[in-house]
């Protein structure tokens, strides 16, 4: 599973039951199902493996349709079906941090050992165990482009770690461990491990995103003057509470025994290199993902975010999220601050982790967005598969959807 995640996440990086909704048109309806099932139909034909669905909520300035493609009615999706949205927590993770910054709770350009404001205690804390490569060079801002060099513990195989991750090792000798980032981010200063010094390169990181969590809740818990987590604030000040767009939907577990989703739900589905036979996952232990891949949701409440959050009218004004899609990585196209850019899809993220793979996006120049899922991820042939998974599958459904609905499709 971590060799498919890490190739997914470094391709994401360089390649940057039909259900109707309110104010839906049933003729346009009926283009777009037909549009997805072509392309699910020419995609299974590619992989030779059957694709158990894909399913895209789409919205623009007309309306918004559901439709979901499968061979039989029990395999379609609803608009409310659960899924593990994986690194599209990414982006909810920038969100927070762009909040706290836009709130004067934090700076996202400072170093992570400066202190917090208001405060003598640093953003990261001073034990040994954070003692990392490069730490007094790290800022926040490098954490959420990749910039900064972090050592991804979740995908890279290592013989310290039985020749898996050290997440892989863990899980392995016991499928319950509870995850912590000073345990994550502890074997970076254990093997002196790092990939380059910051901002010397881009390396998708998600250990980076692990320190990000921890910031997140430190600065809480020193505002709050209480300890809090970073699913504390998400909750609080992202998708409930004091936010103007409530997204019940959404969740981001971070305790072992939280592993099932709620009904309904589909199954995640994932061919390892050289399988014919995938590894089915109804539940999980999401502990070692805080913040780069823990989180779950539906379409409708994905969509919401996404729509939102990039036209200023969620928790972030539009002058941040300016800042947050322009501050682009000078080592990559398009990797701005926990989010990217497809052409004629738009801004958002992309997802993979145990068999569920998808994305969310917003275009401003068409007002559309869109969320898509195929609960399938195919490494079985390595990068040949895994790029057919997102740009035929992912990426293919988006623009066939996108050019049935007239806006511009496939570049």
């Amino acid at each position: 599973m971590n060799t498919v995640l890490k190739t997914l996440c470094v391709l994401f990086v360089s390649l940057i039951s039909a259900c109707g909704t309110s104010g839906s048109d049933d003729s346009q309806k009926a283009g777009i199902q037909a549009a997805v099932d072509n392309v699910r139909s020419r995609l299974s034909t590619t992989l030779g493996k059957p694709v158990p669905s894909i399913s895209v909520y789409v919205q623009t300035p007309n309306g918004a349709w559901f439709v979901s493609s499968a061979d039989s009615a029990a395999e379609r999706l609803t608009e409310g079906t659960f899924f593990r949205f994986a690194s599209n927590t990414k982006t909810f993770t920038a969100t927070a941090i762009l909040k706290m910054h836009q709130d004067g709770w934090l700076d996202f350009r400072s170093l992570i050992t400066a202190a917090i404001p208001g405060t003598m205690s640093p953003y990261v804390p001073d034990t040994p165990a954070w003692n990392i490569p490069y730490r007094n060079s790290i800022t926040i801002e490098q954490l959420l482009q990749h910039d900064a060099g972090v050592y991804d513990v979740d995908n890279e195989a290592r013989t310290d770690w039985s020749g898996t991750s050290y997440v892989g090792q863990q899980l392995a000798l016991d499928p319950s461990h509870q995850f912590s980032a000073d345990e994550l981010v502890g074997q970076l200063t254990l093997l002196n491990l790092s990939y380059f010094a910051p901002r010397t390169g881009n390396h998708y990181s998600n250990t980076g995103y692990t320190i990000l969590s921890e910031i997140i809740a430190r600065v809480y818990s020193a505002r709050a003057g209480t300890s809090k987590t970073y699913s504390d604030y998400l909750y609080d000040h992202v998708t409930g509470g004091t936010s103007p767009v409530p997204l019940s939907a959404i969740r981001f577990p971070h305790l072992a025994a939280d592993r099932t989703l709620p009904a309904p739900f589909v199954s995640g589905n994932e061919y390892s290199q050289g399988s014919s036979v995938p590894n089915v996952y109804t539940s999980w232990n999401m502990s070692a993902h805080v913040a780069e891949g823990n989180a779950y949701g539906n379409f409708v409440d994905l969509n919401r975010f996404a729509r939102t959050l990039f036209t200023g009218n969620n928790v972030l004004s539009s002058s941040t999220v300016t800042t947050m899609i322009s501050d682009v990585s000078p080592f990559t196209t398009s990797y701005a601050l926990g989010c990217d850019h497809v052409k004629n899809i738009g801004y958002g993220h992309n997802g993979a982790i145990l068999g569920y793979l998808s994305t969310m996006r917003y275009n401003p120049d068409t007002d559309a967005s869109i969320v898509v899922l195929m609960p399938m991820i195919d490494g079985s042939n390595g990068m040949t598969t895994l790029t057919t998974s997102l740009t035929e599958g992912i990426y293919g459904a988006a623009w066939a959807t996108l050019s049935t609905l007239g806006y511009p499709g496939h570049p």
